[in-house]
């Protein structure tokens, strides 16, 4: 007999349900060399697939051509809108956002102590990472 009185089990994830397919693990060591060896284009390719596997996954952000259009044309803020949209990715699905719109500071004004982009990045892609990781992602 089936008691319709018991509250139905809560869903994975913290309750929203993964709606597209899972992102790319990216390298932190390879992406900052990438970076290096390609004068910094690298970066806007970076930004666009970041920005559009978060955009799949979860029908949120700004997406890829925005996030392309936004490093061509106004660089400055999109390590602002990657650490953010990556801590609210990780906030949907009951995780610890770990990094957010302020982790950008590492990198502005972070870049006038020159590590900082650096301690942004490593930050911003581990985080990243680590949720693809916890969705299925293999590294």
């Amino acid at each position: 007999m089936t008691d319709y009185n018991q509250p139905a089990p809560p869903p994975p994830y913290g309750g929203v349900p993964v709606a597209g397919p899972i992102g790319q693990v990216r390298s932190t060591g390879t992406c900052i060399l990438l970076f290096i060896v390609t004068l910094g284009i690298y970066g806007w390719i970076y930004y666009y697939k970041t920005h559009e596997e978060m955009k799949q996954h979860s029908g949120q952000g700004i997406g890829g051509a925005i996030a392309l259009i936004l490093a061509i044309f106004i660089s400055i803020v999109n390590p602002y809108l990657l650490s953010a949209e990556v801590g609210n990715l990780r906030k949907l699905r009951g995780q610890e956002p770990k990094v957010s719109g302020t982790t950008g500071l590492w990198y502005f004004p972070g870049m006038l102590i020159l590590v900082g982009p650096i301690v942004w990045f490593v930050k911003t892609n581990g985080a990243l990472n680590e949720y693809w990781v916890s969705q299925g992602a293999t590294a």
